[in-house]
């Protein structure tokens, strides 16, 4: 299966999106396979027989979200300039959204710009983050605020990488299509609650439904100036999580599950969506496996982290909520803080 993409509103920019077992893959220069010790383990020899090149190094970086930052971008910089790679050379991202984004993020810096390729080995990364540009690392004033917008020019998702991941990473993954389904589409957001999660065709569809949606959403809107942004419902809220408990206690998915639901109670606060619904979601998360919780040690602080979002602009925080009902959305950008803050007293950490 192909999904392509084809940005016609901003720039003369296609690529193609393969969903199928990885096919070998030919290039006329040196390729580098970004990856970190976990996943090379399980999948690099796999990568590497899909690949033939004049010369192909390997570049491990430290596995977790906490290594995403300028650090391991200059030290994999550090690598390709040791190996004289030139802009005629090839990055490939093999791993998930944290890999993805390092990897896109260094080819786009390289030399002024490189080629980068993904070859996404985690669901989150195979639903959402290998598609659609967004490169970048994390700072200790929060997440990907140092970045760019660089398109690979491939995406291949092969669904037997998926064999090996642990069970809660796959269930984190599971959070960023639901995100999707709840934005965009009711009638996906009902087949992922009945869809038998051990069925490889039924995991293949999620994949595909939601590559498809993103795709549709990235041609229209590349660099988030209007529908982009919507795929961020759940983030504003779960990216201070993230900040807040250092990128160590959730994995991404797990921090936007909770975001959901945060964002979900101010929704529900404004009149936008009904309890029902907040109720029926926060329960398919559970059902899922994925945290719907947490404890805000400091209401205000918690508040004031939002300005750091990328989505707010000139003192206003942007705000991605369901309007009405499931596979509706709306971005609110004038509500009081008394009323976010009367949401965000519903997670309050309570004193004993």
């Amino acid at each position: 299966m192909i999904v392509p993409i084809k940005l016609e509103n901003t720039k003369e920019i296609s690529y193609n999106i393969h969903i199928d077992s990885l096919p070998k893959l030919k290039f006329d220069n040196k390729v580098a396979i970004v990856t970190n010790p976990t996943v090379a383990k399980y999948h690099l020899q796999k990568a590497l027989d899909s690949i033939e090149a004049p010369l192909v190094e390997v570049i491990e970086v430290p596995d977790g979200e906490e290594y995403k930052n300028m650090d391991t971008v200059l030290s994999i910089l550090d690598k390709l300039f040791q190996a004289r790679f030139d802009r005629k050379s090839t990055l490939i991202a093999l791993g998930g959204g944290v890999i993805g984004d390092m990897t896109g993020f260094s080819a786009s810096i390289y030399q002024r710009g490189i080629d980068f390729i993904q070859m996404p080995t985690t669901l989150l990364s195979q639903v959402d983050a290998s598609v659609g540009g967004k490169t970048g690392v994390n700072n200790k004033y929060g997440k990907n605020l140092i970045g760019a917008f660089y398109q690979p020019k491939a995406v291949y998702i092969d669904p037997a990488f998926l064999d090996t991941l642990p069970k809660r990473e796959f269930n984190a993954g599971l959070a960023e299509a639901i995100k999707m389904a709840i934005m965009f589409d009711r009638e996906f957001y009902e087949y992922i609650k009945t869809a038998n999660l051990d069925s490889k065709e039924d995991i293949v569809n999620i994949i595909a439904k939601s590559v498809k949606l993103k795709a549709d959403v990235v041609n229209q809107d590349e660099k988030e100036n209007g529908i982009r942004a919507v795929l961020n419902y759940g983030h504003t809220f779960g990216h201070v999580i993230e900040n807040l408990t250092n990128y160590t206690k959730y994995l991404h998915g797990e921090a936007v599950a909770i975001g959901m639901v945060m964002a979900n109670e101010l929704a529900v606060e404004l009149g936008l969506l009904s309890k029902e619904e907040a109720k029926d979601i926060k329960e398919t998360l559970k059902k899922i496996g994925l945290p719907t919780d947490f404890k805000i040690d400091d209401v205000e602080d918690f508040y004031e982290h939002f300005y750091l979002d990328k989505k707010s602009s000139k003192g206003l925080i942007a705000f991605i909520l369901p309007n009405g009902s499931i596979g509706s959305y709306v971005i609110k950008k004038d509500i009081p803080k008394e009323l976010v803050i009367k949401a965000l007293k519903k997670f309050e950490a309570k004193e004993l």
